[in-house]
């Protein structure tokens, strides 16, 4: 088993080895890619200290409220119909109620209108995870230029490691599932 192979067995890693997922207390569950409290109280900590409704809308995601979430999202587009961050949430509390079609053409939308600025990686990360979450593990793997963006950008080691953990994810199950076709 190669190296790459070994990464990939998530039921082993500590939530301590888990990519951030943007909050105090959440990280990404390398086997799904979805956002989870790790910290239930390091959470509560920083949602009291939190005056962004972004911060609210994630963590009631992560716990899986997600109709609550998705009232709460309502009424901040309202607010801030422009909003880049609100936007990937709408397709992620999409993604989340299980309208994965939805939450991939929005985030389709998103990356063709911030082709070429600093936002794109953002974008195609979470496009990433909506395609993956499809069961698309091909198309999914196929955006390493997420990864590759980050890179070049010089984004924080966090958010490489989860696009990192996110592709490889996407891999391994692309050719598990070639494998078994």
């Amino acid at each position: 088993m190669n190296a790459t192979r070994e990464v990939m067995h998530h039921s082993d890693w500590a939530h301590g080895d888990w990519p951030r997922a943007g909050f105090p207390g959440l990280a990404i569950n390398p086997e799904t890619l979805l956002a989870e409290v790790v910290d239930e109280e390091l959470c509560e900590r920083a949602l009291a200290l939190s005056t962004e409704v972004n911060d609210r809308i994630l963590v009631l995601l992560a716990r899986r409220r997600h109709n609550e979430a998705a009232d709460l999202l309502v009424e901040a587009r309202m607010a801030e119909h422009d909003s880049l961050s609100l936007q990937i949430l709408e397709a992620d509390a999409a993604g989340a109620a299980h309208d994965l079609d939805r939450a991939i053409k929005l985030l389709q939308h998103l990356a063709r209108e911030y082709r070429g600025t600093p936002d794109e990686a953002a974008v195609l990360q979470h496009l990433v995870k909506a395609t993956f979450r499809a069961g698309r593990y091909r198309a999914a793997a196929s955006f390493a230029v997420a990864l590759d963006l980050r890179v070049a950008a010089g984004d924080s080691a966090s958010l490489i490691y989860s696009s990192t953990v996110a592709l490889q994810r996407a891999r391994d199950l692309s050719e598990r599932s070639a494998s078994v076709a």
